[in-house]
């Protein structure tokens, strides 16, 4: 059994959506914390580092993190977009989850993790290279990304089953060699990008409202079996589990049973090519369908 490697900080707590009631609330990150404490397989607990100005914007614009930063209110709220708020500690947040996507990529590559799980928020696979949105201020998985091929890692697979489309990560990973990014997603749904892929190394599954695990799990199986082939070296991916058919957002009906499936999937995948699996969160708004969808994926891998 692999040890799951989670890098978690209460910093997550700090930010909170300027909105009152937001979905995109501190308790998500309290009830994943709660139920990782008490499994009982084996959990590794890490604590992150801020990612730096330079790991951040090789796939963000230069003078982005100068940018946010003179955005942070000194107190209260200030909104960026029409979804998009920050508070006080939302930048220091989103600084830590990219940095606990980085050492996760790094204890990668080093053989120390083969499972890791990076349990951060705010989310980030909406922020593009000069703009958040949509809950977004940093794109953790795009900087993991370009971390790793820094590091000389190749074949980099980017997996994202949130019930949005990446369009940040695909922006970010569009004709970048060496990498390949899969998204499936609700369509026509926000952002409502991602049809057509913006190049040849981005793959979208777009489903219609109302799909189901059968139509999800149809889409997946045909692209991860032709992964086989490519054998990538390193699997991250975007961790949404909003397309379940209880979350208040999204209009997808999965249930528990399909998340374990991909989490089997994925561990299938990594297992014959010995490739580590990194998981960032991202969206899943229902708290119990949340806590029982990323443990039954992240047990699916170990």
């Amino acid at each position: 059994m692999h040890v799951l490697h989670v890098w978690a900080d209460e910093a997550s707590l700090g930010h909170e959506n300027c909105t009152p009631g937001h979905p995109e609330s501190p308790a998500r990150w309290r009830v994943l914390k709660e139920a990782l404490d008490q499994v009982e397989w084996p959990v590794c607990w890490h604590q992150p580092v801020k990612a730096t100005t330079e790991q951040v914007e090789r796939v963000h614009a230069r003078g982005y993190v100068a940018a946010l930063q003179c955005h942070v209110p000194r107190e209260g709220c200030r909104m960026l977009d029409e979804d998009t708020g920050m508070r006080p500690e939302s930048l220091k947040a989103a600084l830590l989850g990219a940095g606990a996507a980085v050492e996760a990529v790094e204890k990668a590559v080093g053989g120390d993790v083969m499972r890791a799980f990076c349990l951060q928020r705010p989310p980030g696979h909406h922020a593009e290279p000069t703009q958040p949105m949509g809950f977004c201020l940093i794109n953790h998985v795009a900087v993991a990304a370009a971390h790793a091929q820094c590091l000389g890692v190749r074949r980099i697979v980017i997996v994202d089953f949130d019930v949005h489309h990446g369009n940040g990560t695909e922006i970010m990973v569009a004709e970048r060699a060496g990498v390949r990014f899969y998204s499936s997603f609700q369509h026509p749904f926000y952002p409502y990008r991602g049809v057509p892929p913006l190049a040849d190394n981005c793959v979208s599954l777009p489903l219609p409202a109302g799909g189901d695990g059968a139509a999800f799990r149809a889409a997946w199986t045909l692209v991860l079996r032709a992964l086989d082939a490519w054998a990538p070296r390193l699997i991250l991916v975007s961790a949404g589990f909003d397309a379940h058919v209880r979350d208040p957002l999204g209009g997808l009906m999965l249930e528990v049973e399909d998340y374990a499936w991909m989490g089997d999937e994925l561990n299938r995948l990594a297992s014959l090519h010995g490739a580590p699996i990194i998981s960032v969160l991202e969206g899943g708004y229902d708290l119990s369908a949340l806590r029982e969808s990323v443990l039954a994926y992240l047990q699916a891998q170990l």
